[in-house]
């Protein structure tokens, strides 16, 4: 190969060689001109392309090898120098690569110092190669400038020609393909040269400029190490950019932020001028003068390259970083002032908005817009989680914070680790507890059990893994020495082991022994507690732990089973001689430790369960009497004890739980006609309260126990069941209880229930279901229902229909669903009206639909339903009555009056005949018993309406008395009618004015006229306690009430009173705890309403209150219900107050001898407030307020280890203990303290003499006015507590808020220039400047609007946009004002776009009216650039084109790119 290749090498250069040698022996006779030399270099470079060609790529270096050997063999300085521009040509050529050339000639043995010409010329021939000099043809072939325009034109003349005969999908491709020839080359000049070409080309339009940029920036070719090609590339993408649209633009910035990315953190000084060139096409992008795309964009792609805490790359230098800053008035428009240190109130309204959604990975705020927010919105919210973790009864809000779904079982680990952390937290608070003692527990001992239940529940749907969580544990508690608190740890930990160890690997639980060792290091026996006292069953928790743990690894068969520890040798040494002993008693704890250790064996598990379940059911033999006749239960009356089954682990629970619905299902099966024992149901009542067992407690008793007792027609169980949920409840589901709302009206529609006493507690119970809805509540639940809402209305029960849309009006009004909104039309509730209108059309009293929200008004008035006269109604029961008169025949009278279809007027009769005869006969009772009690309610109905027109044409004196008499005898001498449905029919009638006044008197005559009631009343209340779950001898009490005074449900009276009298034994269901008193008290709640929207029955109202307010001792939500009642009817009271005080102070007093004090009303205003003074009303000053809302931020604190920004004390800031008394929050009213705390003071706001905007204004005062009792450094926790106390309220108490920001706006220091001293981004950012001290009124006001805003509903939102447009807009003119109002609504923008759309548009518009108000108000613009990015993050995060379609053009300034 050596040999052919150097023989055709030589055949090329041969001819060459001679005629130089020619030339040099007859020198001037053949001398060559320019043009021959140059045909002769090109006749050799042909030969050797053709030859070069056919060589295969492993041969070219030795080829040139042998050139560069050929030429230094020749001695000619005048042939070398020949054969050297013929290499340089070829180099020039791309024949051949320089970089092969150069280290052939520099390594060539030949090339020595002494051969000075050789030297000389072979050096002069690498440079030219590496500078890329056209080597001696520079100034044999250089071109004039007039030249190389003239081939520029040239060559772009014959590529139009080319480009027009291209198909457009092949531009792309012919772009690419020149970029790659041009960076193939290696000489500066020839790529500057096509360079020149590509920029003529896109200058006239030939080539698009985008197209061009994309294809150079993303050239593999362009790399750093080419300095001089990146500098030329770069500075022909400056050149050609401004061709490019905006969008192209954003995505060129990102290709050459990438490019940069590629630079290495170090690199030769001398090239850093070259690089540069990239970092000028940055900077004039980024140029907002330069207008090239909206700076909203460029922050965009920066941020995604560059996030939050990294640098830019060193090349940019501090451009990145001071564009970045540039955005930051734009981030801080957008942000709430303080918001890291707002807090929600667990199971509030407010708290199951977005405004609390955490990032489930990082637990972030979920920041729209990639902007430079401050650092701490970036930070881990994990005080915020924390926080919500401590409350009872949060785990849907934990759930709806992370977006967990119990459907998906997902790890969050972010969860597990602050419940390690909550559970480290309780071991301080244990060790550190004054008197913490380990058999009574402490004030941490409600934490260890709501731990205990936060656990089971987030670990159980796998949100939370146990393992990972023990080895934290460990880790986190490793050399701290807490052990006050182990026995509660491993209490809490026996919770969930000794339920699910069965079901999972041992594995999974061996680490709970690494935290033995550590927190029970005694080398001695740990002695045995006393087992007198409930906590001796947390001290045994780890032995029963060891016990579960040994019995999984000998059912494995595993080698992993652990000898018992030393220390807990007399612990196991106890529970072994105790399962020994086969007489358990209920006198100790005894039983409670053995099904604690032994749940897991069935064997050992048998006997203590066995005791459990026989003490509640009741010897078999034995019986006992029930209220009414024929009605036996079994003998057991004492329920098990709240600390006995506190004291049983979550699985020993169960399997007593499952126990007794097994027990329940079987004997509704067998259809047994003795009741269940007392002691039985209220223990199942008491096992239902406990969450952590929800999926057999009460989801088992709503879905799987209801529905076999009723397949089964056990109509007593069923009984039973209702009356435990109308009674026993506690914190049930909202979704429950629409369930079994539903479960009810399909009940009510079944033939067999059509009977008095079922009748009446299916609709009783429906009735506390509905009143019962919490104002949150019912949009969320019965939207669900909103494909088929017949499944929760009732088809017959105007009074269930009239009560939910009584409801329906409460909560809308609460939640201010309709504010801002005049129809329903579009809204979730509009078919549910309309179903209730189709199954039960009604009208309201004009003085009932006054308080209606406008909306509900409105559809109301459009379906107006006929009513019939009274003249007609007292025409038709006297034709009745005629027709009773004369029939003759009993089967006749029975048929024709208790006919379905006849007119429902009997009970109307029955009155006549009582008023003109003072008896009624046999027939009278049959027709009643033939009607029966579903068709009944109707008869009801009408006597309702009948009574009010006889009463209201009585002529007064003996005959109204008369009246009285016989309707009194009505419901307590012939038991024809029960109270509770009486009264509820004569408060759900339509009445107006005089008719209306009447019915109330009516109502007051039945309740307080005859003693009847009164007595029932006055003894229930005397006599018993509302503290149920407290109680052992209820069942008693309940019992000798019953015998004092009996429940008749069956005419037992009438039958009684008929001549001949007629023995009735009917046969009674079993009744436990309800009577007549606890059934009136939702009938009492509707009726105190009523009277409330009827201005002259005032005085009759605080009479009623005088001799029954009692009775809301039993009221399962006394500050609830005061709550919706000062709220809906805040308009009613305002002028009221003394009803206001009487209405608080029934209910309040009524509690009095059950609560520990200072429970719920402030001792300030039990003191002043209570005080009735018609001339000198008490006004509370400044400090009252500051105390009030104190007393909520001690609250919050207490549970909170938020350190706020503002704050330098340590977390836990609050009081030590809360300032309210601590409770077992499973049976209170509300489900945690801040819930209560939030309630208690709203109720107090709303019941002073003051009308609601003094109040409203006294309450901004508290942080806006200097004040002694509020520290600076938490004013953050105190604008929070008041932005949920004042979203709380009715709108006249927050409405003020508005008044103060239009103040704010108007005052000089935004309108005047002059005044305004400073940036104005740094005046409105409140946290800097109240750390600085020089905050102003107007950044005080902005964070408590923010604060306000923060916790309002979306209903409370709505009315931002009119204000902006109406109150606003017309204020502002200056731009200082137009970003104030910027900064009060920038941070809400986000909430408006999930949760209405239409009011984001409406603000959209608005911020653009306003900022055109100012363009023409103002000579210049300082903050343009800022106002301009806001505007574009409202367009690309929330509105996109819509604003523009809505707002004329010349409307929208400041629409080009910045």
């Amino acid at each position: 190969m050596a040999l052919s290749m150097e023989t055709q090498l030589q055949s090329i250069f041969e001819d060459v060689v001679k005629t130089e040698m020619i030339e040099e022996a007859f020198a001037g006779m053949f001398m060559d001109t320019p043009e021959d030399e140059r045909t002769k270099l090109i006749s050799c470079l042909g030969a050797f392309r053709q030859y070069w060609g056919t060589l295969p790529q492993e041969s070219h270096d030795q080829c040139v090898q042998w050139i560069v050997r050929f030429i230094h063999s020749q001695h000619s300085p005048k042939r070398i120098s020949f054969l050297y521009d013929c290499l340089a040509m070829a180099v020039e050529t791309s024949l051949l690569p320089p970089r092969m050339v150069c280290v052939a000639l520099i390594s060539s043995d030949s090339l020595e110092w002494e051969r000075t010409q050789l030297w000389a010329l072979t050096f002069k021939l690498i440079r030219k190669i590496i500078g890329g000099v056209d080597y001696k043809y520079d100034l044999m072939f250089m071109d004039t400038p007039e030249d190389e325009r003239t081939k520029l034109i040239s060559c772009l003349g014959a590529f139009r020609q080319y480009w027009g005969t291209l198909p457009q999908e092949s531009h792309d491709q012919c772009v690419q393909w020149i970029v790659r020839f041009i960076h193939s080359q290696h000489s500066p000049k020839r790529i500057s040269f096509l360079y020149d070409c590509l920029a003529m080309a896109v200058e006239t339009s030939l080539l698009p400029p985008r197209m061009v940029c994309v294809a150079l920036i993303s050239s593999d070719s362009l790399e750093w190490e080419r300095t001089q090609l990146w500098a030329l590339t770069f500075k022909l993408i400056r050149k050609i950019i401004g061709g490019v649209d905006y969008k192209g633009v954003r995505d060129l910035l990102k290709a050459v932020l990438d490019k940069i990315q590629t630079i290495p953190t170090t690199v030769s000084s001398a090239i850093v001028q070259q690089l540069l060139a990239a970092r000028e096409v940055v900077e004039y992008i980024l140029d907002r003068n330069a207008c090239l795309l909206p700076a909203y964009f460029a922050i965009t792609e920066i941020r995604k390259l560059y996030p939050e805490g990294q640098l830019s790359h060193w090349l940019l230098g501090s451009l990145i970083s001071d564009f970045v800053d540039s955005f930051r008035p734009t981030a801080r428009i957008n942000s709430i002032c303080g918001r890291c240190s707002l807090l929600p109130v667990v199971n509030n309204s407010g708290a199951i908005c977005n405004s609390w959604k955490l990032d489930p990975t990082t637990l972030r705020f979920p920041l729209r817009g990639m902007l430079p927010f401050d650092k701490d919105l970036f930070e881990p919210q994990t005080g915020l989680l924390r926080y919500v973790l401590e409350q009872p009864y949060s785990r849907e809000m934990v759930c709806n914070m992370l977006g967990l779904n119990k459907q998906h079982k997902q790890r969050c680990p972010v969860l597990e680790e602050q419940l390690v952390d909550l559970v480290v937290y309780a071991m301080e608070r244990s060790e550190t507890e004054e008197h913490f003692d380990a058999d009574v527990g402490g004030t941490s001992q409600l934490l260890w059990q709501h731990l205990s239940s936060q656990l089971i529940f987030f670990v159980l749907f796998q949100f939370a893994s146990f393992p990972h969580m023990v080895l934290s544990l460990h880790q986190k508690l490793a050399g701290r020495g807490l052990i006050k608190g182990r026995d509660h740890l491993m209490w809490v930990l026996l919770q969930f082991i000794s339920g699910s160890i069965q079901k999972n690997a041992l594995a999974d639980f061996l680490p709970v022994m690494k935290l033995f060792d550590l927190l029970y290091p005694e080398k001695e026996c740990i002695p045995v507690p006393d087992i007198n006292k409930p906590q001796s069953t947390h001290s045994f928790a780890m032995t029963c732990i060891w016990i579960h743990l040994n019995r999984k690894a000998q059912n494995d068969n595993s080698k992993l089973q652990i000898p018992i520890p030393h220390s807990l040798k007399l612990h196991h040494e106890f529970l072994q001689q105790s399962l020994r002993n086969k007489t358990l008693g209920m006198s100790d704890y005894k039983i409670a430790l053995l099904c604690n250790a032994y749940s897991t064996n069935s064997e050992c598990f048998t006997l203590p369960m066995g005791v459990l379940v026989e003490t509640i059911y009741g010897n078999g033999s034995m019986r006992i009497n029930l209220p009414g006749t024929n009605c036996m239960a079994s003998g057991s009356v004492t329920p098990l004890p709240m600390n006995l089954l506190d004291s049983l682990t979550v699985h020993a629970k169960m399997s007593l739980i499952h126990s007794i619905a097994t027990r329940v299902i079987k004997l509704a099966h067998a259809k047994s006609s003795i009741a269940l024992a007392p002691a039985l149901v209220e223990t199942y009542s008491r096992l239902l309260v406990y969450m952590e067992i929800e999926s057999l407690g009460i989801k088992g008793f709503i879905s799987q126990l209801l529905p076999n007792v009723f397949k089964s027609h056990a109509w007593g169980i069923l009984h039973t069941l209702l009356e435990m949920f109308s009674y026993r409840m506690h914190h049930i589901q909202p979704h429950y209880r629409v369930q079994l709302l539903s479960h009810l009206h399909s009940l009510a529609a079944v033939p067999q229930t059509n009977q008095n006493q079922l009748h009446l507690c299916v609709e009783s119970t429906a009735l506390r279901l509905i009143t019962a809805l919490g104002s949150s509540e019912v949009q969320p639940q019965f939207t669900r229902f909103l494909n088929d809402p017949k499944t929760v209305l009732s088809a017959e029960s105007e009074e269930l229909n009239r009560a939910l849309i009584l409801t329906l009006a409460r909560a809308t009004h609460v939640t201010d669903f309709f504010t801002g909104s005049d129809s329903i039309h579009g809204t979730w509730c509009k078919d549910i009206l309309q179903t209730i209108m189709t199954f039960t059309p009604h009208n309201w009293a004009s003085h009932t639909l006054s308080c209606f929200p406008a909306p509900l008004q409105a559809f109301f008035k459009q379906n107006n339903v006929p009513q019939e006269s009274r003249f007609n109604l007292k025409k038709n029961v006297e034709e009745e009555y005629r027709k009773w008169k004369s029939m003759a025949n009993e089967n006749d009278i029975i048929t024709h009056f208790s006919m379905q279809g006849s007119p429902p007027l009997f009970l109307c009769l029955l009155w006549k005949m009582l008023l003109e005869t003072d008896h009624i006969n046999q027939i009278g009772f049959r027709v009643l018993e033939r009607i029966g009690a579903r068709a009944l309610v109707a008869h009801v109905r009408t006597f309702a309406d009948f009574l009010v027109y006889e009463f209201s044409t009585s002529a007064g004196g003996q005959q109204l008395n008369k009246c009285i008499e016989i309707l009194n005898d009505m419901v307590w001498k012939y038991n024809i009618v029960t109270l509770d449905r009486l009264i509820l029919c004569l408060a759900m009638r339509s009445h107006e004015g005089n008719e209306a006044q009447v019915c109330y008197f009516i109502i007051q005559l039945l309740l307080l006229k005859p003693n009847d009631f009164r007595n029932r009343v006055n003894d229930f209340v005397k006599e018993n306690a509302p503290e149920h779950w407290l109680q052992s001898d209820w069942h008693n009490k309940h019992m000798s009430y019953h015998k004092k005074y009996p429940e008749k449900l069956y005419f037992e009276g009438l039958a009684d009173q008929v001549n001949p009298p007629m023995q009735l034994q009917p046969q009674y269901l079993p009744i436990y705890f309800g009577n007549v008193c606890l059934r009136f008290l939702p009938v009492f709640d509707i009726v105190i309403h009523r009277f409330l929207e009827l201005l002259p029955v005032s005085k009759s109202l605080e009479t009623l209150l005088d001799h029954l307010g009692g009775l809301y001792k039993f009221h399962d939500r006394p500050v609830t219900y005061l709550y919706n009642t000062l709220h809906y009817y805040e308009r009613h009271l305002r002028d009221r107050t003394n009803l206001k005080r009487k209405l608080v102070h029934a209910i309040m007093s009524s509690l009095k001898d059950n609560r520990t004090p200072g429970w719920c009303l402030s001792e300030t205003y039990l003191k002043c407030g209570m005080n009735p003074r018609e001339d000198n009303v008490w006004i509370p000053d400044d400090t009252y307020y500051c105390k009030l809302i104190g007393r909520l931020v001690d609250n919050i604190l207490h549970y909170s280890d938020i350190e706020h920004p503002l704050n330098s004390v340590s977390p836990m800031a609050g009081k030590s203990p809360g300032p309210f008394p601590n409770c077992d929050w499973r049976f209170n009213e509300f489900p945690n303290p801040a819930a209560h705390a939030l309630h208690v003071t709203c109720v107090e706001l709303m019941a002073l003499a003051v009308p609601g905007k003094e109040v409203g204004n006294a309450l901004l005062n508290v942080v806006l006015k200097s004040q002694p009792l509020v520290p600076r450094e938490n004013i953050t926790a105190w604008m929070n507590a008041i932005g949920l106390v004042i979203t709380a309220l009715p709108e006249p108490y927050w409405i003020v808020l508005h008044d103060r920001i239009v103040s704010v706006i108007s005052s000089p220091a935004l309108t005047s220039e002059t005044e305004w001293a400073g940036y104005p981004f740094a005046l409105l950012d409140f946290t800097a400047c109240h750390q600085s001290y020089s905050e102003m009124n107007c950044s005080y006001v902005l964070a408590l609007a923010h604060a306000v805003w923060h916790h309002s509903s979306i209903g409370q939102l709505s009315l931002i946009p009119k204000f902006l447009s109406e109150t606003l807009k017309p204020v502002v003119q200056t731009e200082f004002q137009l970003l104030y109002v910027y900064h009060l609504v920038g941070p809400f923008l986000q909430r408006f776009q999930q949760e209405r759309t239409r009011c984001m548009l409406e603000i959209g518009v608005a911020f653009y009216e306003m900022l055109q108000a100012v363009d023409q108000h103002c000579q210049h613009l300082s903050y343009m650039d800022p106002i301009c990015d806001f505007l574009y993050h409202i367009k690309y995060m929330y509105t996109g084109d819509s604003v523009k379609e809505q707002t004329p053009p010349h409307k929208c300034p400041a629409q080009t790119p910045r």
